[in-house]
């Protein structure tokens, strides 16, 4: 039986650049999770004949958004659910059946990298039909809607099960159960040599794959495991669990520190990674090295053409403003279009559907290209075993012969985490104020060459964003400050600085960059500001 229930909105529902997402007992909230739903399904103009692709990264309250969800889809009058065996899907793999059924778009419960369990995170992450995040004229509107909501639609009906393959019915609603992971692989073996990646673990090349408790595990197992060949064990943590085994889920050298002491141990692997809570970020490691994620996405393109896939060539190359430079020397060499845009994955897809870029990438250990439309971590890390088993070179060798050839980017990311959300905002407001007058200026052995917000103009739809303000020196590094979106509560100021050398690819990161730092921190006044004497986060 459908009902309508009357509700009243809560007024703070603005989705980020990753959806919705709040701590989960807010989430848990008397009809919250069900008003921004409603929110979403009027804001496109409703639902009534239309197909969705549904599932979660199985973080807390996953299995009982998800049915909530099916009930207002059915009493809103959808035609079809395509939903993950047992209510699980990677963002990844939900992108691929979007693209793979032509649906008109898709939910994932998820909050990406951020933690799980009760007193955790909790998201939802809407995408259209193009498999990837939503323009802002959407999120726009959604968010307006969600402020005014006097009723949702929804059905009384016992749970769905969806533990097994099939399709059922619910208010004529067809729900199809399938296996994501094995449509996800079948799209992967498209892209990559399969027989050539056997080949390596029928070496004796060995590696080890952290899961982190998340949803990429049985995906993980499946690929590496018993697809290609990696000794059984290579996956480790590979059970999703809703609290992701106590684990925050962002594949990084602070929150997967136990993969980096293995790397860096003498019992190591030859190639390690790792997948954050929704599988589309990736950390890439090898014995005793560590490849930042501005580092890997010039690596990948630079070696594009061991990848069947893009053997005959890729349209261009894109990276977000906080992502370090290095990738535009490899653009430049290639002579392939490069473009800049803000964060977010939409300004990606933009791109990719005009076919101005194939691949792209984040600074935040995200990268993907235009086979889906949103970062993929297994991706990331089956491009990196491709350049492995073609040149028969390791991490480090393929990662320092990259720098002789084109130089080497010293970067870091700092992130002042819990921050006041006023004393955030004022900092940056100050700080854009201000930046007009450091033209020129001088800070020990740097010069200010131009200082200015970043503002990106779409080469597609004509749009103009303004995300973050940016301070170059005339040696060619650069200090780049943004609050971040992907927080639950509180606010996050990111600075990112670089610093690029030709000769010497051995000095030690943060030495390197401290006195950046330095400046960074002095120009925008953190620590009088925020009382922070260093950062939270080091990356």
């Amino acid at each position: 039986m459908i009902k309508t229930v009357l509700t009243t909105p809560y007024g703070d529902q603005k989705m980020g650049t990753g959806g919705l997402r709040k701590k989960t007992k807010v989430m848990m909230q008397k009809h919250y999770f069900e008003n921004f739903i409603q929110s979403v399904f009027d804001a496109i103009g409703g639902i009534k004949g239309k197909t969705y692709v549904v599932g979660g990264d199985g973080r807390y309250f996953n299995k009982e958004a998800i049915q909530i969800f099916i009930k207002m889809a059915a009493a809103n009058g959808a035609k079809k659910l395509i939903i993950g065996q047992n209510g699980f899907i990677s963002t990844p793999a939900g992108s691929n059946e979007i693209l793979k059924n032509h649906t008109d778009g898709g939910f994932t419960f998820s909050a990406s990298h951020n933690p799980g369990g009760i007193n955790g995170d909790f998201g939802v992450k809407y995408a259209n039909e193009t498999g990837g995040q939503v323009p802002t004229s959407i999120t726009d509107k959604i968010y307006a809607l969600s402020k005014e909501i006097k009723e949702f639609k929804i059905c009384e009906h016992e749970d769905i099960d969806l533990s097994q393959i099939g399709t059922q019915k619910l208010e004529g609603m067809e729900i199809e159960v399938i296996d994501p992971i094995a449509d996800y692989i079948e799209m992967l073996s498209k892209i990559f040599d399969f027989a050539a990646l056997k080949k390596l673990f029928q070496s004796g090349f060995t590696m080890r794959f952290d899961g982190m408790n998340a949803v990429t595990g049985p995906y993980a197992i499946r690929l590496f495991e018993e697809t290609l060949g990696a000794a059984k064990g290579s996956v480790i943590r590979a059970t999703p669990l809703p609290d992701f085994g106590g684990l925050h889920p962002d594949p990084n050298l602070v929150y997967d520190k136990d993969l980096v002491d293995f790397m860096y141990s003498n019992e190591a692997t030859d190639f390690a990674a790792a997948n954050d809570g929704d599988g589309d970020r990736n950390m890439i490691l090898g014995r005793k090295f560590f490849v930042t994620p501005s580092d890997s996405l010039a690596i990948l393109t630079d070696n594009y053409k061991y990848v069947p896939a893009y053997k005959n060539g890729i349209y261009g190359v894109a990276k977000s403003a906080a992502t370090s430079t290095a990738v535009a020397k490899v653009a430049k060499a290639l002579n392939i279009p490069y473009y800049v845009v803000p964060t977010g994955w939409k300004y990606f897809v933009n791109l990719m559907d005009s076919k101005r870029i194939t691949l792209c990438g984040e600074e935040s250990f995200g990268t993907g290209s235009s086979h889906i439309r949103e970062k993929d971590g297994i991706w990331a890390v089956l491009f990196w075993l491709s350049i492995i088993a073609a040149t028969g070179k390791s991490v480090e060798e393929i990662t320092r012969e990259h720098w002789k050839k084109y130089g080497r980017v010293y970067y870091m990311r700092f992130d002042f985490e819990g921050l006041e959300t006023q004393t955030a905002d004022k900092l940056m407001s100050d700080l854009e104020e201000k930046l007009a007058s450091l033209q020129g200026k001088k800070y020990q052995d740097y010069e200010v060459s131009n200082a200015a917000p970043f503002v990106y103009h779409d080469p597609v739809d004509g749009s103009s964003t303004k995300n973050g303000l940016v301070v170059d020196f005339t040696d060619g590094s650069k200090i780049t400050y943004r609050l971040s979106g992907t927080g639950s509560s509180g606010a996050t100021l990111r600075m990112y600085v670089e610093s690029p050398d030709s000769k010497d690819f051995n000095q030690e990161t943060f030495k390197k960059l401290q006195p950046l730092m330095n400046i960074g921190t002095e120009i925008a006044e953190i620590t009088k500001r925020t009382g922070k004497t260093k950062a939270d986060v080091n990356t």
